[in-house]
């Protein structure tokens, strides 16, 4: 079995020279060189997998990412993605909050959730419960305040032009999956439900929560529905409550990892933006679709 290494670099650092790229096709004992984007990305094959930290540490261009897939089939034919601090650049609860004037003690909870240290539906009703009697209009609010993280549309938009289906499926909530969903193009959206009684947060989130078995089993479900195998699928997050579909993907890569996730997933994207992933499946740069200005 044949693998690809694939290295992207965050260009605005300075770029990814050919000597470079050199250095790591003969220190992966690897061959036929070829770049995806002049500067930024380039891929090789191997035999064998390189462990990608052994591989970081002979490049001088410090800020690249470095992310090994199979030779075969590395176009997927569905992506799932988390959406908080993935395809979002913050966490929308946190935001929430924010707004509110809850952040600190909001933000702290979702901080241990997102690295495993507590359970992430206790920790979620926890701080759900503290929007109580929050009117419905912060949400709008909240909204105004929230940006996508670079190369999020290029992405979606992308893998739908080469017949991908696109799934953003979050432990956030449907206010704003919904609204994501059709700005960046997903197909498909899935999150959980605050409560309300028309006019103010109850406190409540609807049951079931989204939590990571639900992700899991929303990746298999959908390559299910679609005919694939997982080999066929992409996924990407951050958190700990990603790990378990990022872990079940034929191609699992971790965006800007928390540390949990970082000691468990070895594709992980921490220099560069979320186009990588489309580097990951072999598309050049001249194939990107929806660019972003």
């Amino acid at each position: 079995m044949s693998f690809i290494v694939i290295l992207a670099a965050a260009i605005k650092t300075g770029p990814l020279t050919q000597a470079e790229a050199a250095r790591a096709v003969e220190f992966c004992a690897g061959q036929h060189l070829h770049w995806l984007s002049p500067g930024e990305a380039c891929e090789f094959i191997v035999k064998n997998p390189p462990d990608p930290a052994q591989l970081k540490f002979i490049l001088h261009h410090k800020a690249t990412d470095i992310l090994v897939t199979k030779f075969r089939g590395r176009r997927k034919a569905l992506l799932v993605a988390d959406m908080d601090s993935t395809i979002v650049t913050t966490e929308t609860l946190d935001d929430l909050a924010q707004v509110a004037g809850l952040g600190p003690k909001i933000a702290a909870i979702t901080a241990r959730s997102m690295n495993g240290e507590i359970d992430f539906a206790a920790a979620l009703t926890e701080r759900v419960a503290m929007l109580k009697g929050l009117p419905i209009s912060v949400l709008e609010r909240t909204w105004q305040t929230i940006s996508y993280t670079p190369g999020a549309r290029t992405l979606v938009a992308t893998m739908r032009a080469h017949n991908a289906t696109c799934a953003l499926v979050s432990g956030g909530f449907t206010y704003f999956s919904a609204r994501v969903a059709v700005e960046l193009g997903f197909d498909i959206h899935r999150a959980n439900t605050l409560l309300d009684n028309g006019s103010e947060l109850t406190g409540e989130v609807q049951i079931p929560i989204l939590d990571r078995d639900a992700k899991l089993a929303t990746l298999t479900a959908l390559a299910e529905k679609r005919g694939i195998k997982m080999n066929a699928t992409l996924a990407t997050g951050d958190g700990a409550n990603d790990i378990a579909m990022l872990d079940a993907a034929g191609l699992g890569v971790a965006y800007r990892p928390k540390p949990i996730v970082a000691e468990k997933i070895k594709n992980r994207i921490e220099h560069t933006d979320l186009r990588s992933l489309l580097f990951a499946q072999g598309y050049p740069a001249s194939a990107f679709r929806g660019e972003e200005t």
